[in-house]
């Protein structure tokens, strides 16, 4: 038979299959628009800015909807209502973890972000065992982050007021705190096998961010035959496994099960505690995921609250001398700020919950799934059907925040001027699957910019005015533009 006349057979075979298995799956499912054969609804999403292309979705089919993310049927839950049931009113039944292909491909399922079932369990029941063992929640890792922020005050200073893009320095105190809780001790911010190892994580969220792996994670068969930024990302992640497990290997080398330093070594215990068990999920493989998802959650993401805070404050001068005068009359100059001062200082609370919720740092979190054929909202879910939450619609809900779109305290504060929690407060996502280091990034950023503010007054190279806060990549995660800022010695 002619070569030509096969493959036209073949494409009209695999285009009628493509519209029978969706004409089928969608008579349970949520309503959607109807999707192309193949490519299904791709075109109708903005791979530069996602979240509002959701937004603009569920004024048409309201706030439970379906999409096709290339021929697989996405789930896609919109405002606060539908994210709240699924995540926290049917936890259990939304715990699995979505479709992510080009993680899938680095981590293979490995790790605490993306593992699934009783591997993802027996992981994060370890991970945040061990964390509290190590400290989390307690002084302990209080004076670590304490520490930390002098340090990041003494580099500050020898800047002696010059302008100065912040990103890097900014990086370098969490990623020594996550230092501090994994490998037991920090680096010098000159260190650079230190700074290499950052510029890897770094890169990689930008490189997560960027409209070209959105079209990635929809066909992920392009990974294998197309140039792209995502070789580079596989390239990065293979260097930080290597330096990890060259960590690995020096814990193994001087381990003392009586005397467990860090999370690698618990680990290591552990290991050892179930070697006899073939089915254990602890491989030193899975340590150095888990290890490298410790990484990205904990470092990347607050270094880059930090940096938007940052620019947010140059942005409106009148909330750094509220917040300024608040730490002046709480703190004063002469002691460092800890986490007992959050309590009397509500105006900074409200300024830094007010951060993450306008900045939208992750505004379609990871992708979870459902762990069995679920009924929902008089719909169908079949088990394994990836779910997107967004969580933009419920950090920006108009009844819960007035002018959304403007960055304003005031939206957690009260009449009195006392803290206001909300519920909407979703940068970490909900439920079962909530950020597992959500405790330690409030203790972060509220030590880490109180004791920049206690230290120095910012000054912008332009009128606050002209400061351009406008997101330069909004895929998976919301990253500001680049700027100059000046720390001044107050």
């Amino acid at each position: 038979m002619d070569p030509f006349i096969v493959l036209v057979l073949s494409l009209s075979c695999l285009l009628l299959l493509s519209l029978w298995r969706q004409s089928s799956e969608r008579g349970k499912l949520p309503p959607g628009p109807t999707p192309l054969p193949v490519i299904g609804n791709f075109l109708q999403i903005d791979v530069k800015d996602i979240s509002q292309s959701l937004t603009n979705l569920s004024k048409v089919y309201g706030p439970v909807f379906t999409l096709y993310m290339g021929m697989e049927p996405t789930v896609v839950l919109h405002g606060y209502e539908a994210v709240k049931e699924a995540l926290i009113d049917h936890g259990e039944e939304f715990a699995g973890r979505g479709s992510f292909p080009v993680a899938e491909r680095i981590t293979k399922g490995l790790g605490i972000i993306l593992s699934n079932g009783s591997r993802w369990k027996e992981i994060r029941r370890f991970s945040l065992m061990t964390l509290r063992n190590l400290g989390m929640g307690k002084r302990t890792i209080e004076d670590h982050v304490q520490e930390e922020a002098q340090c990041l005050v003494e580099e500050l200073r020898k800047i002696n007021g010059s302008p100065c893009d912040p990103t890097f320095i900014l990086s370098c105190a969490p990623c020594n705190v996550i230092c501090s809780i994994i490998f037991q001790n920090r680096f010098d911010y000159k260190d650079q096998d230190f700074l290499t190892f950052m510029e890897k994580i770094n890169e990689n969220i930008r490189i997560l961010s960027s409209p070209w792996l959105q079209v990635c994670n929809n066909f992920p068969s392009l990974m294998d035959y197309c140039p792209g930024s995502h070789h580079k990302l596989i390239k990065n992640v293979d260097y930080i496994k290597s330096y990890l497990m060259e960590k690995i290997k020096e814990h193994q080398e001087s381990l003392n099960a009586a005397n467990p330093r860090d999370f690698i070594d618990y680990y290591l215990i552990k290991q050892k505690q179930v070697n006899n068990n073939q089915l254990s999920e602890f491989t030193l493989e899975h340590l150095a995921t888990t290890v490298n998802d410790l990484f990205g959650a904990g470092t990347e993401t607050i270094s880059t609250t930090l940096r938007y805070a940052l620019l947010l404050l140059l942005k409106h001068p009148h909330v750094t001398a509220k917040v300024q005068e608040e730490i002046d009359h709480v703190v004063g100059r002469n002691r460092r700020p800890c986490m007992q001062d959050r309590n009397h200082m509500p105006y900074t609370d409200a300024m830094i919950h007010e951060v993450q919720r306008f900045i939208d740092l992750i505004p379609t979190s990871v992708p979870h799934a459902v762990t069995c054929d679920t009924k929902f909202r008089n719909y169908l879910i079949p088990k394994g059907t990836t779910v997107i939450t967004s969580l933009s619609s419920v950090l920006h809900d108009s009844k819960e925040f007035p002018n959304p779109e403007v960055f304003d305290p005031g939206h957690f504060l009260d009449k009195n001027g006392n803290f206001k929690k909300s519920d909407y407060f979703m940068p970490f996502s909900a439920g079962k699957r909530i950020c597992a280091g959500e405790g330690l990034a409030h203790m972060e950023l509220f030590l880490l910019l109180t004791t920049i503010l206690q230290n120095f007054n910012l000054k912008s190279l332009v009128h606050p005015k002209d400061i351009n806060i406008t997101p330069v990549a909004n895929g998976f995660a919301s990253l500001p533009p680049p700027y100059q800022i000046c720390f001044i010695p107050v």
